[in-house]
This record gives structure tokens, C-alpha cells and sequence, in this order.
């Protein structure tokens, strides 16, 4: 997928930009990370402050993938859910990646104002009902979360409580976190970068990665060059694309689009999202949205499974949007986008080991924002020789989707129609 500077909000309000030479030659680095996204360059960031030398090798450019496309929701908890993981891994250890979701958010909070990373911060979020049983679903969870794992903050609101909130009759409850967020996915992203290279990491964008030589001392190949060094970090999520099947085959690369208006007007804004919360519904095949700072209404969703965009992407997602605002009905859709994200069998993260001197993080399921920072964390702290942490999420099972790389998108494409027609039921 090209870069998209023209069809992308965050691209054309980008608030710094870089152009980075490719890699040539033979380097040497004690580690090197693969993909310059949130989660590589937050490892990267974290290994050179421990006194490494480290380099970051991204294939196209800084925050190309989902860290600079996405819908910029930083949310609580997992896209699997915390009874899911009890299943999983049992209630002790999923009491304590509970915990470390908590810790990506804050490591988020603390990065930004580390950093000085200016990317629009807004707290608040709200996941919200849509049918009779979304409310009892969201009501358990709720007490689940408050009573079980003892989360402070969380309040659940009617229709009548939400509406005052939001500038949409749809739905009939919701779950509201004054702890989550949102901001700017791209700004943020190049801010990590910026600090990246302030503390000594060498990036090169346009560096695909085509081979991996394994070893005490590992070598990775591009088309200009070869690094070697004693350590890797694989941060590719949805682009591992054939670099390492064993990481490949567990995830499934999923489109997502997103469509932002032009600017309406900071009343009219505040009339659509009156608290500026980000928003999405509980549907499987769900909407999400909200506010830029200069008072658009950003809107995504309809997910492809079948790696296929929407013919004419604005027009479809202006449809949805003005479903659920109809008062957007006259309002152009100035950029329309997408990009992949990956997703698990079980939702659950895949973040461990392929050797000693190897590690990977992938398969946020759409909780990226947050996750990738606590993976980037955890990634550096492996490397750094206390793993821990990283143990837990090596307990999580995850299996290959079935049929392979050629057969397991018609497989998926099959089972996302039933959950399509359940969200009408």
C-alpha cells in the first residue's frame, strides 16, 4: 500500500515530517528493531536510554502502518475480554495483563509529556449499546470491572445520561472512561521518532527487511544493505508480510477505514461529542469516532476481511457516518483512508520469543494505541535481560488461523458474515 498523503487527515495535518536515508552497506548495532511504528520505536527509544545501540529498519516510512492511521482510540483493558482471558490463562494472569493494559495507557500519558510530544491528548472514551442486550452486556461488564478487578472511575449512563453527551438517538447506553483517550495517531508516532533520534537511534525508512539469518549474532538483509547485531525486536503487526511465517501465520492482517469531514465549526463539533470523548460501539463489526482538534468528525469502521477497500471509500463512509448523524447529512468528507491492523484467533496479544535473542510483538486486535507502548516497554526490558513480564503473554495459546495464507481470508471473510448479520439481530 502506497502512502497516502493526500487521501489521509493525519498525513495532511502531520506536524513535522522526516526523510531518512535507506540503509547501506554493513552496520553493526547491539539490537535491531524491525518496523517504525509505536511499538518498535518505543523499544528503540527505551533500549538507547539503557545504553544500546540501536537501529530501527522500516520498510516504507515512520508511522506508515496502523500507528499512523488508525482511529487514535487509546483504550482500557484488551480486545479480548478479561472472562476470555480468565479462560486463557486464569484469573491470576489475567488479573495481571488487566494491570499491564492499565500500564500501556499510562506509559502513553507519561510519553507524550516526557517527550513533549504534541499530539492532542483528550481524555475520555465510551464504549456504547445499540440493542436491548448491548445494555445488559455493558452493565455486566461494568460491575465486572469495578467490583473483580477493582477499576475506579468507570460510569455507566442511560440513554437519557448519554444523549447528553452525544449528538446521536442511536444508541440506548454506554460505559464511559475518564481514564482512555485519543489523540493524534501520526503526531504522536513521529514525536516518538523525533525523541528517538534525539537519544542516538538510527532509523532508516525505505528498508524492508527480506531475510532474517538466525544466530548468536543475527543478520538482517535488505535490498542496500545488512545489519547485524545481537538482538532483534520484530515490530511489524500487519507487515510482517513473509519476513517470518511462524509470527505471520497467527495473525490476520484486517482493513479499516476512516473518513473525516471538513471542518464544521467548533460549535457544530460540540454539538456531535459535547464532552470530546472518543467513541465506539459494541457491535463485532463496530463504528468508531471522534473529534480533531480543528473540529472535524473523524468516523470508522467496516472493517474488510477480504483485504478488499469499498470501490468509492468517502461515499460509503459518509453513509455510515450519517446513519448515526444525520445531521451530517450535508457535510463533505474531505479524506477518506484505511490501512490493516492484525488480529488473533482469540483477540488476545501475541507478544513473546522466537530465540533467545529475539522477540516480537504483534496482534493488538485494535487496542493498539495503548498496547504498543506497553510493548514497546516490555520488548526493551527482554533485551535488557529481565523478561518477566513478557513471560505472561507467552502463557496466552494462539494458533494459526486456519487454511494458510492463500486459504484463510475466505475462511474469515465466511465467519465475519454470520457476525454481521448478528449486529442487525
Amino acid at each position: 500500500m502506497a502512502r497516502d498523503d493526500n487521501a489521509s487527515y493525519y498525513w495532511a495535518s502531520a506536524n513535522q515530517q522526516f526523510d531518512l536515508d535507506p540503509l547501506r552497506g554493513e552496520q553493526q548495532f547491539d539490537v535491531a528493531v524491525v518496523g517504525a511504528g509505536i511499538t518498535g520505536l518505543t523499544s528503540a527509544l527505551a533500549l538507547a536510554e539503557r545504553g544500546y545501540k540501536v537501529c530501527v529498519l522500516e520498510g516504507q516510512t515512520v508511522g506508515f502502518g496502523a500507528s499512523g492511521r488508525s482511529g487514535g482510540q487509546a483504550i482500557f483493558g484488551w480486545a479480548a475480554e478479561q472472562d476470555t482471558l480468565e479462560k486463557l490463562v486464569g484469573k491470576q494472569d489475567a488479573r495481571t495483563l488487566w494491570e499491564l493494559a492499565l500500564e500501556g495507557l499510562a506509559l502513553t500519558k507519561q510519553n507524550i509529556a516526557k517527550y513533549h510530544i504534541d499530539c492532542d491528548w483528550q481524555d475520555g472514551m465510551a464504549h456504547l449499546g445499540i440493542k436491548p442486550r448491548h445494555a445488559l452486556d455493558l452493565e455486566e461488564w461494568y460491575h465486572s470491572l469495578t467490583e473483580d478487578y477493582g477499576y475506579q472511575g468507570l460510569e455507566l449512563w442511560d440513554k437519557q445520561q448519554l444523549e447528553q453527551q452525544l449528538g446521536s438517538t442511536r444508541y440506548n447506553s454506554a460505559i464511559f472512561d475518564p481514564n482512555s483517550g485519543h489523540l493524534h495517531p501520526l503526531n504522536y508516532t513521529l514525536g516518538l521518532a523525533k525523541a528517538a533520534l534525539g537519544a542516538g537511534v538510527s532509523i532508516f525508512e525505505h528498508s524492508p527487511v527480506t531475510k532474517l539469518e538466525r544466530g548468536p549474532s543475527t543478520c538482517l538483509l535488505t535490498s542496500q544493505g545488512q545489519v547485524r547485531c545481537q538482538h532483534v525486536v520484530l515490530a511489524c503487526n500487519a507487515y510482517m508480510q513473509g519476513l517470518e511465517s511462524k509470527l505471520e501465520s497467527k495473525v490476520m492482517p484486517v482493513g479499516t477505514y476512516i473518513c473525516a469531514t471538513k471542518p464544521l465549526g467548533q460549535e457544530r463539533a460540540e454539538q456531535l461529542i459535547r464532552n470530546n470523548m472518543a467513541v465506539c460501539d459494541i457491535n463485532f463489526v463496530l463504528d468508531y469516532y471522534r473529534r480533531s482538534v480543528d473540529h472535524r468528525m473523524l468516523f470508522g469502521g467496516r472493517v474488510s476481511y477480504s483485504g478488499v477497500a469499498p470501490c468509492d471509500l468517502a461515499a460509503t463512509m459518509a453513509k455510515r457516518m450519517r446513519w448515526v448523524f444525520p445531521q451530517l447529512s450535508h457535510d463533505e468528507v474531505e479524506f477518506a483512508w484505511g490501512g490493516n491492523v492484525a488480529i488473533t484467533m482469540n483477540r488476545a496479544p501475541h507478544f513473546g520469543r522466537l530465540e533467545d535473542n529475539i522477540y516480537f510483538a504483534q496482534g493488538f486486535s485494535g487496542h493498539g494505541i495503548a498496547a504498543t507502548a506497553l510493548a514497546g516497554s516490555l520488548m526493551a526490558e527482554a533485551v535488557a535481560g529481565t523478561a518477566e513480564r513478557l513471560d505472561v503473554f507467552e502463557k496466552i495459546p494462539h494458533y494459526p488461523f486456519p487454511g494458510g495464507r492463500l486459504l484463510r481470508t475466505p475462511a474469515l471473510v465466511l465467519a465475519m458474515a454470520y457476525y454481521r448479520i448478528r449486529d442487525l439481530l
